[in-house]
């Protein structure tokens, strides 16, 4: 069977090398066409390569609307092809190459050139070892290869100018605190010190889950800066998760010329060619890769090839502790802000047990359903009471009565829902699963009535306060609920809409319960039957309790 092999040029100086092992190639615009080119000026089925003998290809047009061209002549019938023939198809010129692999079989390599005219069209050998791929735990021991080659002095200058500008940027790196200023001391030493990389780019695992994010990019040419597309499609993201995944340091002249590289699409569609990625690897961690390109020949990429891929890893090691630092403190800001939210619902206790188990997702608490106790508490006569007094003395009032009553809450392991005007709603049994949170809600509002009745006798608060409780017990949806702009965590169901309805009915001073919290009490002593009750929304009568009056 024949090896044809294709190096298809998809846009300017695109390329790709396709084997395929059969006799017969087609090429169009249909989607089964062995070699699909999507274009207007190309037939659905334009044209054939076909195996006519040992090493004997022929080309064949298939009918097409615009003609197939061979060498500039148009093809009428089946005509031989041989190394270095041009085909032309529409605006797509393909150059064909037959080398003698081992097989003895022959190889035919096609390259296409959209837009670009036959004659013009280069004609180049495929060459050996246009890819450094190098463990990286070789090039950290070896920090600056000097070459012997040549001019001894010069080489040493070099290495001595590249040395003090390590030893520079380590010092600047250690007070870089953003990442911008992390990637302006590496840009800056990069293009002064390999002046054959045109574009550089920081890609950074932020949530260390192994997906790498382009943070920053820059081009030696600042006034084509703008041009950095910035989802980074520009880069050869093949290579980079190469070498954040397998921790080796990749230097290439032609990705697209490497047969580890060849089924990867990103290559060709983004035009990658000269490419050298390092891993930032601290320790045991690989946390991103340092990422440059060029649009350069072989032979100017890999003069000097190892050395400058040895700095840029030594360079890269430099940059990859002053990164896993800034992940360092960015987590730690992250957490601060997550335990400063949740600490307005949530004991502090409950909230360093949270954090210590990781029970966040994204910063989130997902919602679930679980068993919950669900208390409202809500000061009698409030409206009444705002009549009489100035907004600003209502606020200092409210202040000092939620702080005094959540103590109650958080001292059982409660969480805050919200303050809805004067009226306060927790739930007790999540997010820390509390297999007693009947017990705990009912210790909590006796422990507010009791303690209120204390600030009252105290005159601790500008005016006497009564409440009035209500605690429903079932199942509830807890998490957090909103949009990317604001989110609350709370409770939602039937559950909570029952115990606010029970609230209407509750005497001032006085906690009632529903049935299914009573249920729950091992010791329900301390309540009595208050009678059955309809509420608004509830098709079925409630029984509810109260506490006992002395």
């Amino acid at each position: 069977m024949a090896e044809f092999k294709l190096r298809v040029q998809i846009e300017g100086n695109l390329e790709k090398t396709i084997t395929v092992d059969r006799d017969e190639f087609t090429m169009g615009r249909a989607p089964e066409c062995n070699l699909h080119l999507p274009s207007s000026a190309i037939s659905r089925c334009h044209a054939r390569f076909t195996k006519a003998g040992e090493g004997v290809w022929k080309i064949e047009d298939l009918g097409s609307k615009n003609g197939t061209r061979l060498n500039d002549n148009l093809v009428i019938a089946p005509v031989k092809v041989k190394h270095g023939d041009i085909v032309q198809i529409g605006h797509v010129c393909l150059t064909l190459l037959f080398n003698e692999p081992v097989s003895s079989q022959p190889v035919v390599t096609v390259k296409i050139h959209p837009q670009v005219s036959a004659q013009k069209s280069p004609i180049a050998p495929i060459t050996q070892g246009m890819t450094i791929l190098r463990n990286v735990t070789e090039l950290q021991q070896q920090w600056i290869q000097v070459d012997n080659q040549g001019d001894d002095n010069t080489n040493k200058e070099k290495a001595i100018a590249r040395l003090k500008d390590l030893v520079d940027i380590a010092k600047c790196l250690n007070y870089a605190e953003s990442i911008e200023a992390i990637f302006s001391q590496v840009q800056r030493v990069v293009f002064r010190e390999l002046s054959s990389i045109d574009r550089l780019a920081l890609l950074i695992d932020v949530s260390g889950l192994g997906k790498l994010e382009l943070l920053n990019a820059a081009t030696r040419n600042a006034s084509k800066q703008q041009n950095l597309a910035p989802d980074g499609s520009w880069i050869s993201r093949s290579i980079c998760q190469r070498v954040f995944a397998d921790k080796v340091a990749i230097q290439t002249a032609d990705a697209q010329m490497d047969k580890r590289f060849e089924d990867e699409f990103s290559i060709i569609a983004n035009d990658i060619r000269s490419a050298m990625a390092v891993p930032l690897w601290d320790e045991n961690k690989v946390v991103g890769v340092l990422y440059a390109d060029a649009n350069l020949s072989f032979s100017h990429w890999t003069k000097g090839g190892e050395e400058d891929l040895s700095f840029f890893s030594t360079l890269a090691n430099l940059v990859a502790s002053s990164v896993q630092r800034w992940l360092l403190a960015r987590k730690l800001r992250s957490e601060e802000k997550i335990r400063h939210r949740l600490e307005r619902y949530h004991s502090p206790a409950v909230v360093q047990q949270m954090m210590v188990e990781g029970a966040l997702e994204v910063g989130r608490l997902m919602p679930a359903e679980g068993e919950i106790s669900i208390l409202f508490a809500d000061i009698v006569g409030f409206t009444a009471l705002s009549e009489r007094l100035s907004p600003a003395q209502i606020a200092e009032l409210l202040n000092a009565f939620f702080e005094e009553m959540l103590q109650e809450v958080f001292a059982v392991g409660g969480t805050l829902d919200k303050f809805i005007g004067d009226c306060i709603m927790a739930f007790f049994g999540a997010p820390e699963v509390q297999p007693d949170h009947a017990e705990r809600a009912v210790t909590a509002a006796q422990g507010m009535l009791a303690r209120l009745e204390r600030l009252n006798a105290n005159q601790a608060l500008r005016e006497p306060l009564q409440l009035r409780i209500a605690i429903n017990s079932g199942k509830a949806v807890v998490g957090d609920v909103g949009s990317s702009q604001r989110v609350d965590y709370t409770v939602l169901g039937a559950t909570i809409n029952l115990a606010s309805r029970m609230e209407g009915v509750c005497p001032p001073g006085e906690c009632v319960i529903s049935e299914a919290t009573y249920q729950l009490l091992k010791e329900p002593q301390g309540f009595e039957v208050m009678g059955e009750f309809r509420f608004k929304g509830i098709d079925r009568p409630v029984q509810v309790y109260q506490t006992k009056r002395h």
